[in-house]
């Protein structure tokens, strides 16, 4: 109970630093993601990407020994903190910057990625001479993929850097951005950076969306404790029987809007009710088939003109999922699944040359296989 009561006043604590008590966030990117446990102690994290302008993200790999640099708080390319990735790397990058992974894994099965966080994220000031212990928030998940193998790792080393928030050109501006993190072990973490602090927070749920901060959706989410893959008990009104009208009806009031609030008691729901007996390995289809519960239909969520989101001139364009990720922790190997080919591509540790220090870029330019059916 002590313990209950403690999480709930440092939950607390954060949504009114950042005026959340009683309030509402700020419309979201519609990123959603969660972890499924196989039945041979292996996990799997998925997640999907969903921006309203081109990523034009491919798969990349970062090699063992590969030189990087931070960008300083000026926002100029490489005057920030130096390192070596220790660990090899394998995900996509984005907005034609093949050193920024937004998602990935590395080859000790930690796994993680950005999602978009506007509103909220507020990085840390970086005092005069100190550039050379920063990086810019768009390069939080290579840093960390690169450096530590375990959640308690990132939990010990990332409090020792400073992340600003400078502006990435690419983008137009400064990437506003939260991290959720996965290892082999089944620790999970939520990484924010609000009012210029950096808060980790053990997250035992391992679902993951957009803004409010992450302890809003931890104190919203026991409002759906009601629901249940289960059919609900059949109904009896002096003596009438009401039985459901139809299956399902265990989760009758599962938010299905693209809210991020809502996209967080889906996926919630949703893996916590996934099966249980399958292998890492088969839980990687569940992933795809959970993901695809949070893909945008194109035109379901617009975006007026201008901002980093709208469309050019006078235009009005709409937000689609651009890709979806399952990593196979267990066995290492890295799912891709994008917009215009459903079909599966993958990375497998065990067949990439690891060494080397380079970064190799993959394009994900394949063509749709179809295969033509005949009697």
């Amino acid at each position: 109970m002590a313990k209950a009561t403690a999480w709930r006043r440092r939950a607390l604590g954060v949504l009114a630093a950042v005026g959340l008590v009683g309030g509402q966030g700020l419309p979201v990117q519609a990123c959603t993601s969660f972890v499924l446990k196989g039945s041979d102690g292996g996990r799997v994290y998925g997640r999907t990407m969903e921006f309203g302008q081109p990523l034009n993200s491919q798969a990349v790999l970062i090699q063992r020994g590969t030189p990087l640099r931070g960008n300083g708080p000026d926002g100029k390319i490489g005057n920030g903190l130096a390192w070596t990735s220790r660990y090899a790397v394998v995900g996509l990058n984005a907005l034609g910057l093949k050193d920024i992974v937004p998602d990935g894994m590395n080859e000790k099965g930690l796994a993680g990625g950005l999602l978009y966080f506007a509103g909220y994220a507020k990085f840390q000031a970086v005092p005069a001479g100190q550039t050379q212990r920063s990086i810019n928030s768009a390069q939080l998940l290579t840093y960390v993929l690169t450096n530590f193998a375990t959640v308690d790792e990132v939990k010990r080393g990332l409090p020792k850097i400073l992340v600003n928030g400078a502006s990435v050109p690419a983008f137009s501006g400064p990437l506003p951005i939260h991290m959720t993190l996965h290892d082999r072990s089944g620790k999970s973490l939520a990484v924010e950076y609000i009012n210029g602090d950096l808060t980790m927070m053990d997250n035992p749920t391992g679902v993951f969306t957009n803004d409010p901060p992450f302890p809003y959706h931890l104190a919203a989410a026991g409002n759906y404790a009601n629901l249940s893959a289960m059919p609900p008990a059949e109904m009896s009104v002096n003596g009438l029987k009401l039985p459901p009208a139809s299956t399902g009806a265990g989760l009758h009031g599962l938010p299905g809007d693209f809210l991020s609030t809502s996209r967080f008691i889906r996926a919630l729901t949703l893996s916590r009710f996934a099966p249980t007996n399958l292998t890492t390995q088969q839980q990687v289809g569940t992933a795809f088939r959970l993901l695809g519960q949070f893909d945008l239909p194109p035109g379901g969520v617009m975006l007026p003109p201008g901002g980093a989101f709208g469309g050019a001139g006078s235009s009005t364009t709409y937000e689609i999922t651009e890709w979806s990720v399952a990593a196979d922790q267990k066995n290492l190997v890295y799912y891709i699944q994008t917009y215009d080919n459903p079909g599966l591509r993958s990375l497998n540790f065990d067949q990439l040359p690891l060494d080397g220090g380079a970064i190799k870029v993959m394009p994900l330019n394949q063509l749709t296989q179809i295969t033509v059916l005949q009697p």
